[in-house]
């Protein structure tokens, strides 16, 4: 079976970790500020907060900034359930969000109706590794008052005109999962330069106590602390974070191979009837998942996974949840969308004859179907 995405881990990671297990310090301690450090110098953000998932990273930041019963927060509904859940968990209402087709982001003119008095966050999710309009966004944000909180899971080492996603903004938020571009086993990480809400995650993330991260940086425990506010257990462990700091020296490399793969597909995708492709930039951007626009995609899926080749679905559209019924979001793009899109194998783990033989699969697929 070629999976649709796993990780690339190694002796290497493992050696880091046993690393840590002789320290005997386990949780958040020195690999998680060495991690941090290497994000902010990465991103050129003044705070770069690690925790323990991306999920959490998005709770916090919207915690964070006062989110609350009441609030509207808009977020596309081609997402994943773990981009929506932090909205609700803050007691604000997710308002769902119509995309684009020829990149399956946030739709721009959308978004403008959207907006209402109870509008106090926008949520952007940067689809596969290809960036958002942020600069409509951001200006859109601002003449409201609204912040901006992206989600980036996706798009770890994407740029947008030229600047890093995450180097720029409100918050950005990252997700270090098993097949993130690059993994932590599970983490995430929030980037900012405002000091205030940066002090304010700091001290949620670990149940609102003040004055004990350092200490816990210094292999220390102070048993003299200070609760200030309500807080959570959402930080990140050196155990994570020890993978992290290898995965981030291999970045490169993991960046280079899912470039290599994306594009090939391109070349031999192209022309196919019944397989549309999106719009991809790889110059500027580190492809997370590989998105087609099939013909009979339910089909297409079991053919594929008949033949050993794993496909999945990124994503289903929240307002199509029971869950969300009540909402009746109408979005013509996104259902659109979900009728038709199937994810198939990516990761730096690929070679081109793996691609090749889910190209041949996808081609004798369309042949056989007539």
């Amino acid at each position: 079976m070629i999976s649709a995405a796993k990780p690339v881990i190694g002796a290497e990671e493992l050696r880091a970790v046993r690393d840590v297990f002789k320290t005997g310090w386990l949780g958040m301690g020195d690999r998680v500020k060495a991690f941090e450090n290497k994000l902010k110098a990465m991103f050129g953000r003044k705070h770069a907060i690690c925790v323990n998932t991306g999920t959490t990273a998005l709770h916090l930041s919207l915690d964070s900034i006062g989110i609350k019963k009441g609030d509207e927060v808009i977020v596309p509904s081609l997402t994943f359930i773990g981009t929506v859940h932090p909205i609700l968990q803050c007691g604000a209402r997710p308002v769902f969000c119509d995309v684009d087709l020829r990149d399956l982001n946030i739709s721009i003119p959308f978004l403008k109706k959207l907006i209402t008095r109870r509008t106090k966050a926008i949520v952007p999710v940067h689809y596969g590794g290809e960036p958002c309009n942020m600069d409509a966004i951001l200006s859109i944000a601002g003449k409201k008052g609204i912040r901006v909180i992206e989600d980036a899971a996706h798009a770890f080492g994407s740029k947008y005109k030229g600047a890093l996603i995450g180097s720029f903004g409100h918050i950005t938020c990252f997700s270090f999962d098993p097949i993130k571009n690059i993994t932590c086993g599970e983490g995430g990480a929030i980037l900012l330069d405002d000091d205030k809400t940066a002090d304010i995650i700091i001290k949620k993330r670990i149940l609102g106590i003040d004055k004990d991260t350092w200490n816990r940086y210094q292999h220390k425990r102070s048993w003299l602390y200070e609760v200030h506010m309500k807080g959570y257990r959402y930080h990140m462990s050196n155990i994570n974070a020890a993978i992290g700091l290898v995965q981030f020296e291999k970045f490169a490399s993991f960046a280079k191979a899912r470039k290599k793969i994306a594009a090939w597909y391109d070349k031999k995708l192209s022309g196919i009837k019944g397989v549309k492709l999106l719009s991809h930039d790889y110059a500027a951007i580190v492809p997370f998942n590989y998105t087609i626009l099939a013909d009979r995609r339910n089909e297409l899926i079991e053919y594929l996974e008949k033949n050993g080749i794993g496909a999945v679905l990124n994503y289903i559209p929240n307002h199509l949840q029971p869950f969300f019924k009540a909402e009746k979001a109408i979005l013509p793009n996104t259902d659109l969308a979900y009728s038709r899109i199937v994810s198939i194998p990516l990761h730096a783990g690929m070679t081109v004859s793996d691609a090749q033989r889910v190209v041949q699969a996808i081609k004798d697929f369309y042949k056989q179907q007539g």
